[in-house]
């Protein structure tokens, strides 16, 4: 059973997400929020795999709370909900820890899908999305591809242990390429890319293949296009 914490500030918002995964048969919602302070409160008591995070809240909005529970070390991880897919606080949300993105107008099937993933693991934040929230960073941080990169001691010795190949298949990760398409553009097993995937986030010391994304980009392993 997957559990669940909703964290709304809107009350008709957090009903509509409750009913849709209470008529799940493999996921429980164990409570509800509306602001962040409350939700990392909750989160410590309650444990829940999932933590369903809106962005725009007051007081103790979602990055802040995010950021909060990731650095708990808790078992708990955090999907991003926001209404806008160009969001200015999107990037900022994975940069605190967020193990995925979702807009509030997905598919009632597809954020039942996300909310699996986060909870097995995964990240979910769909190949559009990430696209659009690398430009964004890459804009307002022209550093990025001016050619004048400059890497941090710990940005460097953690690109200085990944192998060649490694290197292609993070690189292949940012772009939003599933596995089985990371497989068929490299020539590898997909068995073989997610054990690569694996070593890679222990390697560079992430929690998931969004934070991988995001020092892709900041080490120069991928650019916009």
């Amino acid at each position: 059973m997957t559990t669940v914490l909703i964290v709304d500030d809107q009350t008709l918002q957090r009903l509509g997400f409750r009913m849709l995964l209470e008529a799940q048969p493999d996921i429980s919602v164990v409570g509800e929020a509306s602001q962040g302070q409350e939700a990392v409160r909750l989160t410590a008591e309650l444990r829940p795999d999932v933590v369903l995070m809106d962005v725009r809240m007051p007081g103790v909005n979602g990055i802040e709370a995010t950021r909060r529970i990731v650095e708990s070390g808790g078992r708990s991880r955090v999907l991003v909900l926001t209404t806008f897919d160009l969001d200015e606080y999107a990037y900022e949300a994975l940069r605190a820890g967020a193990a995925g993105f979702f807009l509030k107008d997905a598919r009632p099937e597809e954020l039942v899908v996300g909310i699996r993933a986060v909870a097995a693991g995964d990240s979910v934040i769909s190949p559009s999305l990430t696209r659009r929230l690398i430009d964004a960073f890459t804009t307002s941080h022209p550093q990025r591809t001016s050619g004048a990169l400059v890497l941090s001691p710990g940005q460097r010795r953690q690109l200085a242990v990944l192998t060649e190949r490694e290197r292609e298949v993070l690189a292949a990760v940012a772009t939003g390429w599933s596995n089985t398409e990371i497989a068929a553009h490299l020539h590898l097993a997909e068995s073989t890319v997610k054990s690569h995937v694996s070593r890679i986030l222990a390697k560079i010391d992430v929690r998931d293949r969004v934070q991988a994304v995001i020092f892709a980009y900041d080490v120069g392993l991928a650019r916009p296009q």
